[in-house]
């Protein structure tokens, strides 16, 4: 699923990573004179999230502390502690932190998306789909795309596929490369009996992606079969026992073959 709201980017180089740890350091203590309050709850901040980013809980709290004390108000903050204890299975926590971050602005868009994430992946989806209403309202958030697709997912869990096809049409009318929403409409589609517009989604899809996903390759198993092409059939289900034999879509196959 795509809520997916994961921080961090993977350093592929142990130098780089110790380059880059060793940056942070250095940063954190370079200042001859005290920053002005501004300049230093934004630094704080933004090592924080480095931290985040690298999985180092402990130095992302501690420059959140020191940033709470210039500013115990600041949104970012607490939205970034959020985060933090998200990651580290402290629930309640990262629940009470992104309350205080939309508390304090209610405009934070951003911290409205991430909060949602964690209400998904809570199985509180109602409660994320309220949420990601409200963000997607905002007309000059960055992200409005994605909150769009995330928005349709809820509305899947709700099973309301007319407004989730609603909220993929409208996340790729603002971003027509996003592959999660347009995978999602050729599902919808397909469960429509539109063929003809749910193959020309899937084929968008499988063209943008190197390796389809197991929902993917099912989904072309169906179309496939609709379309009485056996060759597509044998080449969808040789991948997806070879790629995912232990998913659900590859036993929904077996099923279908009357083999589980």
């Amino acid at each position: 699923m795509s809520i997916n709201f994961r921080a961090g980017t993977l350093l592929g180089s142990v130098a780089l990573l110790l380059a880059l740890a060793g940056c942070v350091t250095q940063s954190e203590t370079v200042f001859t004179d005290p920053p002005a309050p501004e300049k230093a709850l934004k630094q704080r901040v933004e090592l924080a999230r480095q931290y985040i980013g690298e999985g180092d809980w402990d130095n992302a709290k501690r420059n959140l502390k020191q940033a709470s004390k210039i500013d115990p108000n600041n949104a970012e903050v607490y939205e970034a502690f959020a985060l933090v204890y998200q990651s580290t299975g402290e629930t309640d926590l990262a629940e009470e932190n992104f309350e205080k971050a939309i508390r304090i602005d209610r405009k934070f868009s951003r911290a409205r998306n991430n909060y949602a994430a964690f209400l998904y992946g809570q199985q509180r989806y109602q409660e994320a789909e309220d949420q990601l209403e409200v963000v997607v309202k905002d007309s000059l958030y960055n992200a409005r795309p994605k909150a769009f697709v995330n928005l349709g997912l809820c509305r899947l869990q709700l099973d309301d596929s007319a407004g989730a096809g609603e909220a993929f049409e409208r996340a790729l009318t603002m971003d027509g490369a996003n592959r999660v929403a347009r995978l999602e409409l050729a599902e919808l589609r397909f469960r429509d009996g539109d063929i003809d517009a749910a193959e020309t989604h899937y084929g968008i899809y499988r063209a943008a992606v190197r390796q389809q996903s197991a929902r993917g390759l099912w989904l072309g198993v169906r179309l496939a079969q609709a379309r009485g092409d056996l060759n597509a059939e044998g080449s969808y289900s040789m991948a997806l026992r070879n790629l995912y034999p232990q998913s659900p879509e590859f036993k929904a196959y077996q099923r279908t073959q009357g083999g589980g």
